[in-house]
């Protein structure tokens, strides 16, 4: 039966061949790619992290915010103190753009986060050539030679990855990879359930030294709090942002209780 995931996946596919060009083509441009801006420096920081997202939808709660004007509130996200700023690049379920990517990166001096479903290799030498300084892989859309492949080649070419997992056999696949940065969705992206407990399970089975981002959910300074103390190092957060009024505020409100930025 195909999953929630399955069908991002195939819609994303779609939209890579749409674009495709040859792999030799993109990697003799790989000389005039953007100057990383060091994402795991920059959340391996003291105290809690926050990585800030640009996202207008998602499957599991439809529209989020019309977000005209995605530099602008990056900008109030770097204000507020964000390590990292997330922008959503995949177009039928999130409605993100390249272009929203391009606009934040060239706004703020923060490192940027390419949220998308990379299901390809041409989609990681793009990413690099978009600038992003931080790439997502998520454990559950790829094969293990898949993920490994990918997460090799985007560690040569500089960026860093969030390894994103859902269950303690991603977290396992997460930890043999060799990961430096590895997150916990509570949203199960095959379904779109969420699992209340994810974070308290799954949180402590990943080794120190390696970075533990917290993603889905968050949404008060109890909660940032409660992850701080089962050793989360930063949280991922999208939807209580961009409906607040001020992200600037909102950010520091959700540090209140987790340390300074």
């Amino acid at each position: 039966m195909s999953t929630v995931l399955d069908s991002i996946i195939e819609g994303v596919l779609e939209d890579v061949r749409a674009r495709e060009v040859p792999i030799a083509r993109l990697t003799e441009q790989l000389s005039e790619a953007p100057e990383l801006r060091g994402a795991y420096a920059s959340l391996s920081r003291e105290g809690m992290r926050v990585i800030a997202e640009v996202k207008r939808s998602s499957p599991s709660k439809g529209e989020l915010s019309t977000i005209t004007d995605p530099a602008g509130l990056a900008q109030k996200y770097e204000e507020g103190g964000a390590s990292v700023v997330s922008v959503l690049t995949e177009q039928r379920r999130f409605k993100g753009s390249m272009a929203d990517f391009r606009v934040v990166r060239s706004a703020i001096e923060l490192p940027v986060l390419r949220k998308d479903f990379i299901v390809t290799e041409f989609q990681v030498l793009e990413s690099r050539l978009l600038g992003a300084d931080l790439l997502l892989l998520i454990v559950a859309g790829l094969s293990r030679s898949q993920l490994v492949d990918f997460y090799q080649l985007a560690r040569e070419l500089g960026m860093d990855v969030l390894v994103e997992t859902h269950d303690e056999r991603e977290v396992e696949i997460a930890c043999d990879l060799g990961a430096r940065i590895i997150g916990v969705n509570s949203r199960n992206l095959k379904t779109l359930d969420v699992d209340a407990r994810a974070f308290e399970r799954l949180i402590p089975m990943i080794p120190t030294g390696v970075l533990k981002i917290a993603e889905s959910g968050i949404s008060s300074p109890g909660e940032v709090s409660a992850l701080r103390e089962i050793g989360a190092n930063g949280i991922l957060v999208g939807e209580t942002l961009v409906k607040a009024g001020n992200p600037t505020e909102a950010i520091r409100h959700l540090l209140g209780n987790a340390g300074t930025v």
